[in-house]
């Protein structure tokens, strides 16, 4: 058998060093990534290779089983389990199977109204980076049991870090337990971890199938992007791509793809062992010595292949498929039902340098099954997965399989002289029902293959030794928070099917999965006969409303927590910040006489190894130079008018869109300006004297409570427009979000946040989508009422206190912060006509959200290979932060951008951080903070250069 990873092996020079299981567990793909070119491939996850459903299910069982020797029955009995999505949502699945009575919980990247946030993490290398944490249970994460970490496979080990200190510091406990299929990371990554479990004071133990590293020659970078370039454009691309698909060739409309990193952008680091000493399973703190021996995987086979062509072929055209029936009412007794055919593609538009394999003559139509999936049991992990859960769908498991088996045998052609080969096809997080469910056919005596849809976009090409043989692109069909964009299906084109059973969740069964260029035209054109099964997506209740069966759900609703009657009054000036005490109401308690500043290095340090928070503590205020003051005062003269029309067409946006009379509540301290500003709007041209106050929120930790307490004592919820300075990536957007998602008590408050800029593109209310300079981002507390950033730590800040904050009175002297506002309300005369034009057309437009910088930053983090977004700073006033708070690395700006960078730069000159032209960049610039920082570090050559 030739192993998949051949092909790009003997074309990049790339070696697999380590277990001699790696090259039946691992094969090897490509995609266009300046930082890493390579894609591990698992032959065992069911996600990109089709495997049979007992080698996937029992891979994971069994590691569940060493977890469990490992742990002893009593700890066992205590642990929950926590999976990464998307891809190893079945994996941890069958973890906690294999452990017994542990309830389990996956990660998601689908928010769900109404359900509290009970964490989350960024995994940086993921084609979708931002996971959310929403248990049914407030309390599953909270005991003292250990946590078994699960996840596909283990690169760098950046998740796992990012995931553990994310979760030990709201649910400390002393043990963890990491699980994956492999171990591929180098001897550096692994000491990290090694040493980062002694920081938190906690066992981790690690556990793998088989470990090792993949070697890379030192030109491997460039030789993939040949590569992936060369066989992108070798095929033309046919169907409803083909319109879209610009000159260069098919890649740019069917793969997402990253502009190539500038020149000078940061070497990937390679792992170099010998290839002599392969390396062993590597032990964690306080591994044992003697790790239970994992029961034996059957060894898989070679992946499908897919019969070669000379020529495109071309499938036949369908009709139409209605939108979907509601499927909750499923009949008792399922009966198979007809989805009439839909238009499909003249071919997939595949990125393989080999077409896929040929369409199927005359498709059928496509068969729904309804599933009598039982009632109350999740769909998967998403908010909890109990033992319970597990023994009441084993218990439905034959019916369903029945169902299915007869909708297969009922459609399958006379005078058959072989059993039909059948792939179950799950959907993104969706593994672990069909999984059960193919397991179950596989047990009925079916030829049956399991895998599942996903967001990843890898080159597809044809040939044995390579792990993506085909690949189906269609459009997103679950209306995804993150916006529309391209789905993939691999291996599935020419694998030799004679059946597809499709399982999505309710929330997917819609328009977009029935469309002429959906999952399942898409299917229809390579597989002879297509089911649709539908599983009812499982959303938790509110707690106050008791679900049916008391015995499943035995928490009482808590009741709501009680308004206290002792928070204070707002703070204001000017006892409390330079601004006039009208100007701004600080829902904040004074930290003035607390000594709270540490070193930026430091501090820098402590955040990034999670020793501590960045609100727990505040960098030491930056006093400008004469040259820089004069730079600020150049920039307010030359951008005031600018400035003042920005603050005229958000605060139209909010008076037009507010019929009650708004309360402008800015979060402290960038939206505090913005929100003065807004206010001598709406007096100076309409008269209104809006109140104002500022409230604290904090990444990773939400907004201000108690502060939401006190507005909804004193105002109508509803009338509340959150105000900002500017969006960068939208992390505050959706951390307001999230914060009010999480308590029916300020469910009346509305999320949507009103910015002066939005760069990002990640709200609906703004003044300007440009990334241009606003001089209030030049300074800190001096431009913003001598106030510091927010505070929160546990000594300083009870359950009934507000956030906390400085008012630093001995910066009065170089207070500027009322000089801005008189220069922008100087210019509001000037800009008020063109400000009523531009707001008609702006009420008139569509505004909607594309979340452009989110997935700029996404890219700009694994083009770097800096495996944290939080690192990335996107926009001018984000990347001056950086300079002025943190430890930068190097700075990206936008070729040719001129005045608005003038500050940038000294800021840049006076650190010894380089500046690097980038063409193509969305934003202005670009703040990457320096990655896996130690003190030190300030240089982007890792040494210290002392501050001019």
């Amino acid at each position: 058998m030739v192993w998949t990873g051949t092909w790009v092996a003997e074309r990049l020079g790339v070696e697999l060093i380590g277990d001699e299981e790696l090259p039946a567990l691992l094969g090897l793909a490509l995609r266009r990534n300046p930082k890493r070119a390579h894609l591990l491939v698992s032959s065992v996850l069911g996600k990109h290779v089709p495997q049979h459903p007992s080698v996937v299910y029992g891979s994971g069982l069994g590691l569940g089983l060493r977890v469990r020797e490992l742990l002893g029955a009593e700890e066992a009995g205590r642990a929950v389990v926590l999976g990464y999505a998307e891809t190893a949502t079945a994996l941890g699945h069958a973890v906690a199977d294999g452990l017994g009575s542990a309830p389990y919980l996956h990660s998601t990247r689908r928010p769900v109204p109404g359900v509290a946030t009970a964490g989350g993490f960024e995994e940086s290398h993921s084609h979708a980076t931002s996971h959310l944490l929403l248990p049914e249970d407030p309390e599953l994460l909270a005991g003292p049991g250990p946590l078994v970490l699960v996840d596909d496979e283990f690169s760098t080990g950046n998740t796992v870090l990012n995931t553990l200190r994310g979760l030990h510091e709201r649910y400390p406990r002393d043990r963890y337990v990491v699980v994956a299929l492999v171990d591929m990371r180098a001897p550096a990554d692994r000491d990290r971890l090694t040493a980062f479990a002694a920081e938190l004071g906690a066992r981790v133990d690690l556990l793998s199938l088989a470990a090792g590293t993949v070697v890379l020659p030192d030109d491997v970078l460039e030789k993939g992007q040949e590569l992936v370039a060369r066989h992108e454009h070798a095929a033309p691309v046919t169907g409803p791509a083909a319109s879209a698909a610009p000159a260069s060739g098919p890649a740019a409309s069917a793969v997402p793809t990253a502009p190539a990193a500038p020149a000078s952008g940061p070497a990937t680091p390679t792992a170099a062992p010998t290839a002599s000493a392969a390396p062993t399973v590597p032990a964690a703190p306080a591994t044992p010595t003697a790790a239970p021996t994992a029961p034996a995987v059957p060894a898989a086979p070679a992946a499908p292949t897919a019969p070669t062509r000379s020529a495109e072929s071309t499938a036949p055209t369908r009709s139409a498929v209605p939108a979907p029936p509601t499927p909750s009412a499923a009949p008792t007794v399922p009966t198979p039902t007809v989805i009439p055919a839909v238009p499909t593609p003249t071919d997939i538009p595949a990125a393989a340098a080999l077409p896929a394999a040929p369409a199927v003559p005359a498709a059928p139509a496509v068969v729904r099954v309804p599933l009598d999936w039982p009632a109350e049991v999740p769909d998967g992990g998403r908010h909890g997965f109990t033992p319970e859960h597990r023994a009441r769908l084993e218990a439905a498991l034959p019916g369903m399989t029945k169902a299915l088996a007869e909708a297969l045998a009922a459609d399958a052609p006379d005078g058959a002289d072989r059993a039909p080969r059948v792939l179950v096809l799950g959907f993104e997080e969706l593994m672990y029902a069909p999984l059960r469910l193919a397991g179950a056919l596989e047990d009925a005596g079916l030829d049956v293959r399991y895998s599942t849809t996903t967001r990843s976009p890898v080159l597809a090409v044809d040939d044995p030794g390579y792990a993506i043989r085909t690949r189906l692109v269609f459009p997103a069909h679950d209306d995804p928070a993150d916006g529309p964009g391209d789905r993939y299906a691999y291996n599935v084109a020419g694998g030799g099917f004679d059946a597809v059973v499709a399982v999505v969740d309710s929330a997917a069964d819609t328009p977009e999965l029935h469309a002429p260029d959906g999952l399942l035209a898409q299917l229809a054109a390579h597989v002879p006969r297509v089911a649709l099964a539908v599983v009812p997506s499982y959303t938790p209740r509110p707690r106050s409303q008791p679900r049916p069966q008391a015995a499943m759900d035995p928490m009482a609703a808590p009741e709501a927590p009680e308004r206290s009657s002792m928070l204070p009054e707002p703070l204001r000036g000017p006892a409390f910040s330079s601004y006039a005490p009208e100007e701004v109401g600080w829902l904040l308690q004074d930290l003035s006489d607390v000594e709270l500043e540490a070193p930026t290095e430091e501090r820098e340090e402590a955040i990034q190894r999670g020793g501590a928070h960045y609100a727990e503590s505040l960098p030491v205020e930056y006093q400008p130079s004469a040259r820089y003051q004069e730079l600020f005062h150049s920039a307010l003269e030359s951008s005031a008018a600018r400035i003042a029309h920005a603050v005229g067409t958000v605060t139209e946006t909010v008076l037009a869109e507010k019929p009650a009379r708004p309360v402008l509540v800015s979060l402290a301290r960038a939206g505090t300006p913005v929100g003065v500003l807004m206010r001598r709007w709406a007096l100076h041209r309409h008269g209104l004297d809006l109140p104002h106050y500022a409230v604290s929120i904090v990444r990773g930790r939400g907004i201000d409570a108690n502060a939401l307490r006190w507005l909804a004592a004193h105002h109508d919820p509803a009338d509340v427009v959150f105000v900002d300075g500017w969006t960068g990536k939208g992390a505050i957007t959706r951390e307001l979000a999230a914060a009010l998602r999480e308590s029916e008590e300020f469910a009346g408050f509305d999320p949507e946040i009103a910015v002066l800029a939005d760069p990002g593109s990640c709200v609906r209310t703004y003044g300007t989508r440009e990334d241009f300079l606003i001089p209030s981002a030049c300074l800190n507390s001096t431009v913003s009422g001598l106030i510091s950033r927010t505070v929160l730590r546990a000594d300083l800040v009870g359950a009934h206190d507000f956030h906390g904050a400085k008012f630093y009175r001995d910066l009065s002297g170089a207070d500027v912060s009322n000089a801005f506002l008189d220069a922008v309300e100087a210019r509001f005369d000037e800009v008020a006509a063109t400000v009523d034009t531009d707001v008609k057309d702006l009420l008139a437009a569509d505004r909607t959200p594309t979340w452009e910088g989110w997935a700029a930053v996404e890219r700009i983090s694994e083009e770097y290979g800096i495996h944290d977004v939080n690192l990335v700073k996107p926009g001018v006033g984000e990347t001056t932060r950086v300079l002025l708070r943190r430890v930068p690395w190097k700075i990206l700006a936008k070729r040719g951008a001129g005045a608005d960078l003038a500050h940038v730069r000294l800021l840049a000159e006076q650190r010894g951080v380089p500046v690097e032209e980038v063409d193509g960049l969305p934003y202005t610039c670009v703040g990457l903070i320096h990655p896996q920082y130690t003190r030190g570090a300030t240089g982007a050559d890792g040494k210290a250069v002392a501050s001019r």
